[in-house]
């Protein structure tokens, strides 16, 4: 009896290690989102599956066009997945054109899906500070993004993670 409660209480310990380890790694090193709507088409489309990074980017720096999953700031069960434009202590403004400006030069990009119509609050320059990024969805005149004051500049503790791999419904990798 005393064999068979050892072999218990280790294999009861083993699944508790293995259950914290896989806990750990799902919250803070790799997690798991589903796009929601057309915002970032053509790139991502509704309904793909995504491998987010919740790690590097915590001791590393964000680079300008990662896609990236934060929490809007007025809704803790609300996140939105959008491409970063602009760095911490960087000046964004959107002409009438709908041309991206950092630092009054002319951003080459191509992700948009179309020319922007409506600048939002960067028609006016927004200045980033520490921790603070700009982000627009690829589907350009069909997204809620830093234009918007409703979502307006994302700080770096909304991030939950950077898209790393699209799974569904074709394998891509995004970074």
């Amino acid at each position: 009896m005393k064999n068979f409660t050892k072999s218990l209480i280790g294999l009861l310990l083993y699944f508790f290690l293995i259950f914290v380890c896989v806990y750990l790694f799902s919250h803070y090193v790799t997690g798991g989102s589903i796009v929601d709507g057309p915002s970032m088409n053509d790139t991502l489309q509704d309904g793909d599956r995504l491998v987010l990074n919740k790690f590097t980017y915590r001791v590393t720096d964000l680079d300008r066009f990662d896609i990236i999953v934060f929490k809007y700031a007025y809704d803790t069960d609300t996140y939105y997945v959008k491409r970063i434009i602009g760095l911490p202590g960087e000046s964004v403004r959107i002409d009438e054109q709908g041309q991206i400006w950092i630092n009054d030069e002319l951003l080459e990009e191509n992700y948009g899906k179309e020319t922007m119509e409506d600048p939002g609050i960067a028609a006016e320059p927004v200045n980033l500070r520490a921790g603070e990024y700009f982000v627009l969805g690829d589907n350009r005149n069909n997204s809620i993004d830093s234009r918007s004051p409703d979502v307006g500049i994302v700080r770096k503790s909304q991030i939950l993670g950077s898209a790393w791999l699209r799974l569904y419904p074709h394998i891509k990798l995004l970074h």
